[in-house]
């Protein structure tokens, strides 16, 4: 059916037949999730332990679907403080074996855990002395029964209404890994700093990790006057350095004030002869300021709260050593 705009329309009974679909399909999924819940207990917990202990890698394995799961635990676990990595069954009879030591765990899954190409590679595992944990759909299947600790992800149906393509069943696979993960973020006090470490170039790293000192103009590019600056020569100071306004600081080199666009839209207000007025005389005094080490996120919440666009950064001797605004943070990412 085609509607006014030429775009095809699917009828009434086509939207109810998918509609039934998709919910049908998530109720399945929903139980085969559910269905996990009891089969978190000794076993799970024996799991979780031979991974805090491992003292190297997690190595994943698997093939197909299955393999694309593990590869997104192998994810999920690496940046979680878990180190983790994953490696094809495939390629692993060809060469990739040597990427596996000793001292690595091995999570293997496999549904019907008769994958040859991971079956094949259990004498060598077992000879590796790598502990094996098994995550599978089969407990009595060739890989369940030939690892450490075996992981039942069993599902009653696929969501397939062929009860063919993997759909619940990856769906717990996946649930069964995350549980995993967390379950160990939570065993090892993983913070979110910790976390911004994994995701330096995302948003929560630039936020946890980035410091006043990354952002911060310095230098001649610092805008900086002494008190006894005329008012012409502090504006020259502005416009030349850019960022709206300038620090203003006394016979020792320490913070006194700060002049800003807004100290000049105030002056401005007023009847006296601009020209001939000093600088201190105009800035606002004792301004809300920073140090280089503090986060550039701290520095947002401090002009958020003081309802600022810039800050003056000074040292331990209150002299300043740079200037930073919302362009800067809003360039860096933080906002």
């Amino acid at each position: 059916m085609l509607s006014d705009n030429n775009t095809l329309q699917p009828s009434p009974a086509q939207t109810t037949l998918f509609a039934e679909s998709a919910l049908r399909t998530i109720g399945l999924e929903q139980a085969a999730i559910a269905e996990l819940t009891i089969r978190i207990d000794a076993t799970f917990v024996q799991a979780c332990q031979i991974l805090m202990d491992c003292s190297s890698r997690v190595v994943l394995l698997g093939m197909g679907k299955s393999g694309h799961i593990a590869n997104k635990i192998a994810a999920t676990l690496a940046s979680t403080g878990t180190p983790a990595f994953f490696v094809h069954p495939g390629e692993a009879s060809h060469g990739d074996m040597g990427m596996i030591t000793p001292s690595d765990v091995v999570l293997a899954l496999s549904y019907s855990g008769t994958t040859s190409e991971i079956v094949t590679l259990l004498p060598m595992l077992k000879r590796l002395g790598s502990p094996l944990i098994a995550m599978t759909g089969a407990p009595n299947s060739i890989l369940a029964k030939a690892s450490d600790v075996h992981l039942n992800v069993q599902v009653s149906t696929e969501a397939c209404p062929l009860n063919l393509a993997p759909t619940s069943s990856t769906t717990a696979s996946l649930v069964m890994g995350d549980a995993l993960a967390i379950a160990l973020l939570e065993a090892k006090g993983f913070s979110a700093k910790d976390f911004a470490f994994s995701h330096p170039g995302g948003a929560l790293g630039r936020k946890l990790l980035l410091k006043v000192s990354d952002i911060m103009h310095s230098g001649k590019a610092l805008p900086q006057v002494s008190q006894d600056t005329r008012f012409a020569d502090a504006l020259m100071e502005m416009t030349q350095k850019g960022m709206g306004m300038t620090a203003v600081v006394n016979t020792k080199g320490q913070l006194a004030g700060i002049y800003t666009d807004g100290d000049l839209r105030r002056s401005l207000d007023h009847s006296q002869d601009l020209r001939e007025c000093h600088i201190s005389t105009l800035m606002t005094p004792d301004p809300v300021k920073a140090h280089a080490d503090m986060l550039a996120a701290q520095a947002l919440k401090l002009m958020e709260q003081h309802k600022i666009n810039a800050l003056i950064v000074c040292d331990e001797k209150d002299q300043p050593v740079g200037a930073i605004n919302m362009h800067d943070l809003l360039k860096a990412g933080v906002i």
